[in-house]
C-alpha cells in the first residue's frame, strides 16, 4: 500500500490529484491550512486529512508526526500548495516565495526521514514553466508574456530546490512538473485553463514512477522541459 501526501489539497489540482491516486489504490493524506475545508475534502474521497500549513513551522511538524504515527512511512509527498500574486511589492514577494518555495523546505525536512522508510519514496514539486528561463524569453511560448514576476521568479526556485535535492538525496526521487494551464480557483481571474482532471493526470503520471524512474528534472505531458 502507497502512503501519499499532497499539501493544499482540499481543491483544484491538489484535491484532484488526491482523487486519482485514491483510485489507484494510495492511502491519501490531503494536507490544507482550513481544517473544515481539508476535512470536508477527504471525507468527500475517503481520503485521510492532516491539518498543514507550508508556511508554519509547527504545522508542519505536527502534520508529519500524525504521519509517522499512523504509518511508519511516506512513499510520494506532492507539493501542490501555492499561491499566484499579482501584486508587486515587498509583502507579496515574501509571502509568494514563503508559500511557494520555503514551503517545499519545510515540509521536504520533516518528510525525509519518513520517506527514507520506503522502498520507493517519490517527491513531486508542482511547479510551472513560467520559472523557466528559456520559456519566458522564447516569444513563441506563452510565458513570454506573462506579467506575473513574483510566480515566475517563486516557481523558478521551486524547480530549483527540486533538482538541488534530487542531487543530495539520491536515494529519493525529486522532480518537478508543469501541469499545464488549469481552470481553478488561482487561474479564474484570467479566465483560462483546461478541466482539472488533465492536469493531474500529468502529476500523477510522476508520483507513480517505478524506482527506475528519472530524477531532478522539470517535465510537462510531453516530457523533459527546458528551464
Amino acid at each position: 500500500m502507497t502512503i501519499s501526501l499532497i499539501t493544499g489539497a482540499n481543491k483544484g489540482i491538489g484535491f484532484e490529484t488526491a482523487r486519482q491516486l485514491m483510485d489507484l489504490g494510495h492511502v491519501v493524506y490531503i494536507g490544507a491550512r482550513d481544517s473544515e475545508r481539508g476535512q470536508k475534502a477527504a471525507e468527500a474521497i475517503g481520503a485521510r486529512f492532516v491539518q498543514l500549513d507550508v508556511t508554519d513551522d509547527s504545522s508542519v511538524r505536527d502534520a508529519l508526526a500524525t504521519i509517522e504515527a499512523r504509518e511508519g512511512r511516506l512513499d510520494v509527498l506532492i507539493h501542490n500548495a501555492g499561491v499566484l500574486p499579482t501584486e508587486l511589492d515587498g509583502p507579496t514577494a515574501l509571502h509568494a516565495f514563503d508559500t511557494n518555495a520555503v514551503g517545499i523546505v519545510r515540509v521536504t525536512e520533516a518528510a525525509l526521514p519518513l520517506l527514507h522508510n520506503s522502498e520507493n519514496p517519490n517527491v513531486v514539486t508542482v511547479s510551472s514553466t513560467a520559472g523557466s528561463f528559456w520559456a519566458v524569453t522564447n516569444p513563441e511560448r506563452p510565458e513570454f508574456n506573462l506579467p506575473l514576476a513574483l510566480y515566475s521568479a517563486s516557481k523558478a526556485a521551486a524547480t530549483m530546490l527540486t533538482v538541488q535535492y534530487a542531487k543530495s538525496q539520491p536515494g529519493i526521487k525529486f522532480n518537478a512538473v508543469e501541469p499545464g494551464t488549469t481552470a481553478t480557483d488561482m487561474t479564474a481571474a484570467f479566465g483560462v485553463g483546461r478541466p482539472v482532471e488533465e492536469s493531474a493526470r500529468i502529476v500523477v503520471g510522476i508520483a507513480t514512477l517505478g524506482a527506475d524512474g528519472p530524477t531532478g528534472t522539470l517535465q510537462d505531458e510531453n516530457g523533459n522541459v527546458s528551464w
